[in-house]
């Protein structure tokens, strides 16, 4: 049995930054309430008319993710692409890279789990190429939420936090098993699916024709709603049993974390993550602070920079983690 091992990551963002101080301008908030509760100081959002979209930007860092991976675009064997927020709500955004990147016909999936979709997708990935059905797979999470949300006071509590951006992991097959992608694990808890969620349009409460018929101006169930302190206690607890799940199960010590990247979902379960592990500032990479929660694009966005900083060496033992909407978690055990 082969692992598979990242060997081109890539990334791309907006170029329109949205400070705290320009959403004060559109709603009753302001930066030091902002900072105090997120750690978010920017985040890109798609300008609109500009014409990018999930896709695009997806495409935008597969681009740059199998040039530095050495392969050609046929090359690929398959694409998963993780996002919530598809050009469509069907079909998903893979066949659009696909197209786009004039890649031969191969397959291409789609993973729907929010801020731990990367993690979902990297699992898919390894696993495919663990059994030596694909060699090399095109990983993808993207995100444009700045269309969809409720950019009032009404909504500021969510809209605060989301930015735009994509992120993207060219895997391949590696024949030492001590190398790679060590180990992925997965988690689901569906009682509170609602705490953070976005009910329409959905065939089981509200669908188009409802929200049309209705014509209501107060109808927020098209909008993001988000029990926010209920998740965060949620996240601080299944982020540390993931985390440590995936060292037990390699026998490693939380010593031995060269770099953990976690989701970057509030910078302020980071640092209660980091304090409880006794890790350094060298050993966690937040980039929070001028992205927002960019959701399944967060973690390839995030891996990439600390790549690109050399944060990220060969041989290093590097965990990614990630939870969120479903509510769903889990992590990515590697060794560079």
């Amino acid at each position: 049995m082969y692992n598979s091992k990242i060997i081109g990551l890539g990334k791309y963002v907006p170029d329109n930054v949205v400070t705290n101080d320009d959403l004060s301008k559109l709603m009753d908030t302001n930066d030091e309430w902002i900072q105090e509760r997120t750690g978010i100081k920017e985040r890109r959002w798609v300008e609109k008319g500009s014409g990018e979209t999930t896709a695009s930007m997806g495409v935008e860092a597969a681009k740059i993710a199998i040039e530095r991976s050495g392969l050609d675009k046929d090359d690929i064997d398959f694409i998963v692409f993780a996002t919530l927020s598809p050009d469509m709500y069907f079909p998903g955004p893979g066949v659009q890279v696909q197209h786009a990147l004039d890649i031969k016909t191969v397959g291409a999936l789609d993973v729907r789990n929010q801020c731990s979709g990367f993690i979902y997708a990297m699992s898919v990935a390894d696993n495919f190429i663990k059994t030596g059905m694909y060699k090399n797979i095109l990983v993808i999470g993207s995100e444009l939420h700045s269309h969809g949300m409720d950019v009032t006071t009404r909504g500021r509590g969510v809209t605060v936090i989301f930015g735009d951006g994509a992120g993207a992991a060219v895997l391949t097959r590696e024949e030492d098993n001590s190398k790679g992608v060590l180990s992925t694990h997965l988690h689901s808890q569906g009682e509170h699916a609602e705490e953070l969620v976005l009910i329409a349009p959905g065939m089981g409460k509200r669908w188009v024709n409802d929200i049309l018929a209705d014509n209501d101006p107060n109808d927020v169930s098209y909008y993001p709603h988000m029990n926010g302190q209920f998740v965060f206690k949620n996240a601080v607890v299944r982020f540390s049993e993931v985390i440590m799940e995936g060292l037990t199960k390699n026998n490693l010590q939380v010593d031995d974390i060269d770099m953990l990247i976690p989701h970057q979902a509030n910078l302020r379960i980071s640092q209660f993550i980091q304090r409880k592990f006794k890790l350094s500032d060298d050993q966690v990479f937040n980039n929070i602070q001028k992205y927002g929660n960019t959701t399944a694009a967060s973690i390839p966005i995030a891996l990439t920079e600390a790549w690109e900083q050399g944060k990220i060496k060969e041989g290093d033992t590097v965990v990614l983690a990630a939870f969120g909407s479903g509510f769903t978690w889990g992590s990515v055990i590697m060794k560079w």
